[in-house]
This record gives C-alpha cells, structure tokens and sequence, in this order.
C-alpha cells in the first residue's frame, strides 16, 4: 500500500502533493495530546498508519473463512470509505472525501484496493501455513524434554 501511495504520490500535480491523509491525521491526534514534534511526524505518521492498517486487516481475517483475493479489495475500499467519509469526518480531524482533489482521492482507493487484496492474500497465505506447516506432527527439531 505504502509503495503505491508513493508511485501516484509522484504522479499527483504540484500543487496536491502535500502531506496524504496519514499524516494529516495523526499530526491532529497528536496536537489533541499537546504532542508537537515536527521532526518526530513523519516516523509517527508511518507507525500509525501500519498500525491501523494492521488493526483493520485482523478484522478481515475475524470476517470469515470465505478469503478471495476481490474480497480483500473490496474490504479495503470499505474501509478507506469509512475512514474518509465516517470517522475521520465526524472526529473533525479531515474534510469529508468528496471535498478532497480528485486524484488524492484516487490515489487513495487505488491503495486501498491493493491493501484489501494483499492482506486478503496474506489471510489465504496464513490459512495454508495453519492447515500445512503448522499443523499437528511429531516434533523432530525441539529438545528433547528433561526428564524429573
């Protein structure tokens, strides 16, 4: 997602490249906290933004055992949504989504799409290793048990 948001980030005009949306975001949380490190921001934006994104991507693998890649992506563009036309808004942290340039929008979703199906990917991946690698057997490499 980082890595697409940062392809259409150099593709945006001059004028509407300015900080996306996590920044904005958590530079308002953490002056509601009285936190101002300008230095500090952007590693605090990244974080927060991982963080969320990981919260989010564990309530897709909460949602079910149907796991296809277009759900995913569908998920995704759910909760870029309801992030940008619910609670970011109704926090009074960012305009509502509609009154945003176009193309930071699209930015926005096209990364959303790709977040949505790389986690829904990832879920498919971590069932796999669940029912395969990690399933029950006979421990060959642990230690073998002191005996008391």
């Amino acid at each position: 997602m980082t890595w697409v948001m940062q392809q259409l980030f150099r593709r945006l005009p001059v004028a509407e490249r300015y900080p996306l949306p996590p920044r904005e975001i958590t530079e308002r949380a953490a002056a509601t906290v009285g936190y101002h490190s300008p230095e500090a921001l952007p590693d605090a934006a990244l974080n927060a933004h991982l963080v969320y994104g990981a919260a989010t991507g564990a309530l897709l693998g909460l949602a079910g055992r149907r796991r296809r890649l277009v759900n995913g992506s569908v998920y995704g563009v759910i909760v870029w949504a309801a992030s940008y036309f619910g609670w970011a808004p109704a926090l009074r942290i960012l305009t509502p989504a509609n009154q945003h340039p176009l193309r930071r929008n699209l930015l926005m979703v096209a990364a959303h799409l790709v977040w949505g199906g790389v986690t829904a990917a990832s879920l498919i991946v971590f069932a796999s290793a669940k029912a395969g690698m990690l399933a029950r057997g006979r421990l060959a490499d642990a230690h073998p048990q002191r005996k008391r």
